[in-house]
């Protein structure tokens, strides 16, 4: 049990430690420090749900269906790219968003409501085909290669994204004194654009 367990861990760590869009947008909320339990949440219950769904066999049923890819990656692309250009729009006609400790935990000072950002936060997640492609199809094949403990090894997977979605969402913290500048903030969301902007690029590419 125990190595299919630590099996799973490395699995899913492999897969979920990477520069994405979900990842991104909890690095972004945990240096706000706007909502930031509920965006590791929502992150970490949608991929308990996900790796369950591939461990009980659903992979193969998307393998088996082209066209429903090829929608995803269409409409996962189209997300993307908006959600880049406001990205773009934000590091291009800055606000005077800081991240001052004054402004911390305060009302004002730009905060997004908590509906807007579990909205965001729930379509980065199932509206991002790369989740269907990787937690559900890929991991969901190799833990059907494991038998009797591919439960077990679901379970690896899922520790490691509530660990992984805790450890960026709480530890981004750590970078607000080198975003302290609204000027530093507009490279972070330039770098976010750049980011979103690839990855849907990559989806029409494979579509």
């Amino acid at each position: 049990m125990f190595v299919h367990s630590l099996a799973g861990l490395g699995f899913g760590l492999s897969l979920i430690v990477a520069i994405g869009a979900q990842n991104m947008f909890v690095l972004r909320q945990g240096v706000r420090r706007e909502h930031v339990g509920v965006v590791v949440a929502i992150c970490a219950l949608s991929d308990a749900i996900l790796i369950s769904v591939g461990v009980a066999g659903a992979g193969a049923l998307l393998t088996a269906m082209p066209r429903l890819d090829t929608v995803m990656r269409w409409g996962g692309a189209a997300f993307l790219t908006g959600y880049a250009a406001l990205a773009a729009l934000r590091a291009l006609r800055p606000t005077g968003t800081s991240l001052r400790h004054e402004d911390a935990g305060s009302p004002g000072a730009g905060r997004a409501g908590t509906a807007a950002v579990a909205g965001t936060a729930l379509a980065l997640t199932w509206l991002n085909p790369h989740v269907y492609l990787d937690t559900v199809t890929l991991l969901g094949s190799v833990a059907g290669g494991r038998g009797g403990g591919r439960w077990w090894f679901g379970a690896g997977a899922i520790l490691a994204s509530l660990l992984w979605f805790t450890a960026l969402g709480y530890g981004a913290r750590a970078l607000r004194p080198l975003l302290a500048r609204p000027n530093a903030w507009r490279v972070l969301d330039g770098v976010i654009a750049a980011v979103m902007l690839a990855i849907a690029v990559s989806l029409v590419a494979g579509a």
